[in-house]
Formats: C-alpha cells, sequence, structure tokens
C-alpha cells in the first residue's frame, strides 16, 4: 500500500546530479519541494565538503538549496559522537567536512588521549596520521568512520576512500570501527529527527541498493530506485529486498509532491 509522503530524503550523486551536471528533472524536483514546503534533505556519504560547499556545488549545477537541507556523513557522525559523549574529544582524519562538523558539535580536536579516533574521507591519507591513529586506538580511543565505502570517483578512476583506509587500521589493532554513514540507518534515523519527519510518512530516493535501498528500508521509509546512478535494471532482483518501486529517474517522482 502506497503510503501519503510528507518528507523527503534524497541521496545526491546519482540522483540529482552526475559528474557535476544535474540530472534532468532534479531542479525540477527540488524546486518542488521548496515551492510545496516540504521538509527535505539531500543525504551523501561523503564526508570531505561542507553543507557550504555542497550548496555551491548543487547551485553551479542548477539545483538551488539552503545549507540546511544538506545532511552530510561528518554531520551525523559528529551529532552521533555528541549524542554517545557530549563535549568530548577526537583525532579526526579528514577534510573541512568532518573537522568542522566536529567542531561545531562542541568537540576538541586533539592527537592527545581522545575519546574517540573518528576516520573521514580525504584526498591524501597520511600514513602517519594512520598511525597515530592505530596507536591511540591501542591506547583505548573508540574508532568512529563516516562511512564504509571502499572508493570514491575521481576523474581518474577509482580512489581508495574511508572504507580501505578502515581496513587498515582494523588489521592493525584488531578493531572494528562503527560505520555511521549509509546503509547504517542511523544517518537516515538522526536526518529525521533533523527536520522533525517520521519514517511512516517520509520517502527516501537512491541509486543504489546496497546503501540508499537497504538503509531505508531498515529505518522504516518506503523506498524509490532510480536507475540514473549506480544500480542497473537487471540487478535489482538479485538483492533479497526490494524498493517501494523502481523509476527512470527523479523526474518521474515530481508529480508525487
Amino acid at each position: 500500500m502506497t503510503r501519503t509522503i510528507e518528507s523527503w530524503l534524497t541521496d545526491m550523486d546519482g540522483v540529482l546530479v552526475h559528474e557535476g551536471h544535474a540530472i534532468p528533472g532534479a531542479p525540477e524536483f527540488i524546486a518542488r519541494l521548496r515551492e510545496k514546503e516540504r521538509p527535505f534533505l539531500i543525504l551523501t556519504n561523503n564526508s570531505i565538503f561542507t553543507p557550504r560547499d555542497l550548496r555551491a556545488r548543487l547551485s553551479a549545477s542548477g539545483i538551488e538549496v539552503d545549507e540546511s537541507n544538506i545532511w552530510t556523513s561528518a554531520l551525523a557522525t559528529a551529532k552521533f559522537c555528541a549524542d554517545q559523549m557530549p563535549g568530548g574529544s577526537a583525532y579526526a582524519i579528514g577534510e573541512a567536512g568532518l573537522t568542522t562538523a566536529l567542531y561545531e558539535a562542541g568537540y576538541t580536536l586533539t592527537d592527545s588521549s581522545p575519546d574517540y579516533v573518528v576516520l573521514g574521507e580525504t584526498r591524501t591519507y597520511s600514513f602517519e596520521a594512520i598511525t597515530k591513529a592505530v596507536r591511540l586506538i591501542l591506547d583505548g580511543a573508540r574508532f568512529i568512520c563516516t562511512n564504509p565505502d571502499p572508493t570514491g570517483p575521481s576523474q581518474e578512476g577509482p580512489m581508495p576512500a574511508t572504507g580501505a583506509a578502515a581496513a587498515m587500521i582494523t588489521k592493525a589493532t584488531k578493531r572494528e570501527p562503527y560505520f555511521v554513514g549509509k546503509p547504517n540507518p542511523m544517518m537516515f534515523r538522526s536526518a529525521l529527527n533533523r527536520i522533525d519527519a517520521h519514517s511512516e510518512t517520509t520517502a527516501m530516493i537512491g541509486d543504489r541498493m546496497d546503501t540508499d535501498v537497504v538503509a531505508g528500508i531498515e529505518a522504516g521509509l518506503q523506498t524509490y530506485l532510480v536507475l540514473t546512478g549506480s544500480t542497473a535494471p537487471h540487478e535489482v532482483d538479485g538483492y533479497p529486498f526490494r524498493p517501494s518501486e523502481v523509476r527512470d529517474s527523479i523526474a518521474d517522482l515530481i508529480d508525487l509532491i
């Protein structure tokens, strides 16, 4: 049974944009959400950029949103840490998206006996920083990662991402991290709380069965898979779970708002 949708969560890459260009229908979809004053968030596992950075990138592609409409794995991770240990400390490996989120959540960034080692995505993983993380974890720091993605895209092809660096640290410490980002439904629940939405009346739009759709299902959301990104039509039946609906693109969802 199709439920009434009052709030929307949507992935960014593969749903709204592809290689810096808006996917047809995406600007109109977001404009309709804003026109109808529907609560919504754009979700991304990318922890490199701040919401301000991402707002500017979306604007350059023709998609206009406020910073408050963007929810990154870095923001979700900072929120998780602040909820678990308010006013704590962290040794962070990552870029501005992560360090800014932790700072704004009231965290002290330090390499001296931190409560957490927080690993995010960065373009320049440092062996020295990873060595420091390993030693801090062995000394008792808790190990948190923004997301489990093993690779990320670049113009030259795939590059190692957070999950790959986490595997190296785990191998050295025998400590598994807690991943906050997709496919952990924790990220979706924090997003729902952010816009004061209820799972029964919220939908998730994504292009990946193994992150967007499964996390949406586990968070109790209606799920829409669009075929403009990672998952091909013939791959859908290979998964033990199914989205609520499969659509060609986000353009096919405008009339649902």
